[in-house]
């Protein structure tokens, strides 16, 4: 029952011992990067004993895109109780840091090969995952190099035209962006992160070219009715991250006219909200005051 331990990293190994000090660096996060399997056993269990050469033998036929880590039941006990393990073998499968199937059982070769072909992701998802890599590496050229050859693997993988247009959004390219979004499916466009994307292209045309916060404030002051200079204004703060004072501009515009610009002051609000998240200070409390303005 021989294995490959590795020290501080799991770098290209293939079957490893984990432990509840390493478990999060050793499986979760290297499920990030690959398929991990999680070999839950003891020194007195005979089937584990059975399993162990079966289980070591097909995950080194996949070449690295695989990682064992055995985990000792017995000197681990709080793992197996936070994964609930109530008979060993007991294999679990993670991939991108959560448990997405498992196994028990010294079961025969064929079972054990197939459960991982089963689970193992798509080239274009492999190629994917390698792109936001690059991309977290600060090279955002280069993922979307990257994931447009992944959908070019699979042209209709929403997966990766929300990643693009992420990077996309990034890099000021505004109208390729939105572009890819519209081609989401219909249930794809209802994800939370298209979601935030789209929040994001609201502000994605305010910069430079536009008036300066100090103008637009000047004009408002004089003004107090200039209801688009007011809806620019906010949109600038929320370019500066100046998240109050944009959302009190937008509910004075929402106090003064609920139908300017077809309803802009409550839309851009919500935008706003998600970009700042349901659990933020801010978007509790404005949105109790948006719904005092508006019943």
């Amino acid at each position: 029952m021989a294995s490959n331990t590795v020290d501080s990293t799991v770098t290209d190994a293939v079957v490893i011992d984990a432990n509840e000090a390493d478990f999060q660096q050793t499986v979760i996060e290297e499920s990030n990067k690959r398929l991990v399997l999680v070999d839950f056993w003891a020194p007195w269990c005979g089937p584990c004993r059975s399993l162990t050469p079966i289980i070591e033998k097909v995950a080194n036929e996949f070449a690295g895109r695989v990682l064992l880590a055995r985990v000792n039941s017995d000197d681990n006990q709080s793992l197996a109780s936070q994964f609930a393990v109530r008979s060993i073998p007991n294999v679990k499968a993670f991939s991108d840091g959560k448990m997405i199937d498992e196994f028990t059982g010294a079961v025969p070769e064929r079972s054990v090969r197939e459960f991982i072909e089963r689970l193992l992701p798509s080239p274009a998802e492999e190629q994917r995952r390698a792109a936001m890599q690059t991309y977290a590496a600060g090279d955002k050229d280069a993922a979307l190099v990257g994931l447009e050859a992944a959908q070019v693997l699979e042209p209709d993988n929403d997966d990766i035209r929300i990643d693009r247009a992420k990077i996309l959004i990034n890099i000021g390219r505004i109208e390729d962006a939105s572009a890819l979004l519209d081609e989401l499916a219909p249930l794809a466009k209802m994800d939370s992160r298209v979601e935030h994307l789209r929040a994001q292209l609201t502000f994605a045309d305010t910069g430079p070219g536009e008036d300066s916060i100090d103008a637009l404030e000047t004009r408002v002051s004089k003004n107090p009715g200039d209801l688009k200079s007011r809806l620019a204004l906010a949109k600038q703060y929320v370019g500066a991250k100046q998240f109050e004072p944009a959302l009190k501009h937008l509910l004075q515009i929402i106090q003064t006219d609920r139908t300017f610009g077809e309803d802009a002051g409550r839309k851009t609000m919500l935008a706003v909200f998600e970009l700042l998240g349901n659990e933020h200070e801010l978007t509790g409390r404005y949105r109790r005051l948006l719904a005092a303005s508006i019943n």
